[in-house]
Parts: C-alpha cells; sequence; structure tokens
C-alpha cells in the first residue's frame, strides 16, 4: 500500500487526540463510519503510544494510523515501533527525517517559509504539513508557496473546517487537509463531521 496516495484520495486528516486508551475504539470507529479512514494521533497524551498500539492492531486493514506532534526521534522510533504508518511533525526535525527514511516511513513536517520547504525538498519530501495554517497566510500563502515549489503539496492544519473545505480541496496544490474540526463532541458528532466533510469532497454539498 502506499500510505500518501491512500492518504491523497481520502483528502482529510483527522488530528485525534486521546486522553485515555479507552477512547481509542469509539473514536477510530467514528472516523470510519464517516468515511474517513485516517488517522492521526497526536504524541500530546501519556497514552498515546498505547493508542496508537491498540489502533494499528485493531484497524490493521480498515484504517491508516499514523501518529502526530511528533517532534524527536525517540518519539519518532516509538511511533514506528508501535506500528504508525505516517508521522506528523508540527515543525521539521532532521532527526524525525532520517528515523522515517531509515523507516520507509512518509513524513509530513510541518513548514511555513520557503527556507522550511527547500529543507524538506533536500531530504526528498514532496508533501508537508502547513501549520498553523490559519496564522499563516491560508490558501493564498500556499498558493504563492506553491508557485515557488511546483514539485510541493500542502496538507494545511489549524484553521480549516468544513466552512472553508471546499476552497481549501479545489486548489491543485493542496494534498489534504489537517485538523481536530472532525473530532470533536461524541462519536455520533464525529461521524456527522466526517461525513459532511466527505461529502463537500465528493461534491455533494
Amino acid at each position: 500500500m502506499n500510505v500518501l496516495e491512500e492518504i491523497g484520495k481520502i483528502k482529510v486528516v483527522p488530528v485525534v487526540t486521546l486522553k485515555k486508551i479507552e477512547e481509542t475504539i469509539p473514536t477510530i470507529d467514528a472516523l470510519i463510519k464517516g468515511d474517513v479512514k485516517v488517522a492521526e494521533v497526536c504524541f500530546r497524551t501519556e497514552c498515546a503510544p498505547e493508542c496508537i498500539r491498540l489502533a494499528c492492531e485493531h484497524y490493521k486493514n480498515d484504517c491508516l494510523i499514523g501518529a502526530g506532534t511528533v517532534i524527536n526521534a525517540e518519539q519518532c522510533k516509538f511511533a514506528i515501533e508501535c506500528g504508525a504508518k505516517f508521522i506528523v511533525s508540527p515543525g521539521l526535525s532532521l532527526d524525525v527525517a532520517h528515523v522515517c527514511i531509515d523507516n520507509n516511513i512518509p513524513y509530513l513536517p510541518g513548514v511555513v517559509t520557503p527556507t522550511e520547504i527547500m529543507q524538506a525538498i533536500s531530504l526528498g519530501i514532496n508533501v508537508v504539513k502547513f501549520f498553523p495554517a490559519g496564522i499563516f497566510g491560508g490558501l493564498k500563502a500556499i498558493k504563492a508557496l506553491g508557485a515557488a515549489f511546483p514539485q510541493i503539496k500542502f496538507m494545511p492544519t489549524g484553521g480549516v473546517d468544513n466552512s472553508n473545505l471546499k476552497e481549501f480541496i479545489e486548489c491543485d496544490k493542496i494534498f489534504a487537509c489537517g485538523g481536530s474540526f472532525l473530532c470533536k463532541g461524541t462519536p455520533d458528532e464525529i461521524t456527522q463531521s466526517c461525513s459532511l466533510a466527505r461529502s463537500i469532497i465528493k461534491g455533494e454539498k
């Protein structure tokens, strides 16, 4: 399976913060029911590694589980050991990039400047996270940066939700859109948010 290709088809990446291991299955189930079979589980909580491990084992063939907010090599190695299929960082870490390269795992580093994009390119990366998108110019900035770096695709995160998703998705510089907006509320509310996002992506809304 080409992980990035699959994510590119889904077009949205839920940023999932789990505070208890028991939240893992209901949350991922809700995403899947909403036709979003990918999750970026953040390394922000103590239980995150075990949540990633559980999700990777339980949804081996049903959902792409990655690790987010990965900021150093140790976290990256741990996430990969737990089964993470892709790694996302808020910024660009050379240490994390090299661990991902060594393990043939896709790495989506956070960038906001041309210098950071050039560094990503030097590492062989052509899909980057643009974060926080809302603060650093949103779609207008992405289009400007995309013109300078035609080989790069962006995953804007922070400032994207279902109210402006269509505008982002219609831009050819966008690989996918990330965000916690898909994971707010009860499992039923999560499913509704995901279903709406997928409808927008398919042009049904």
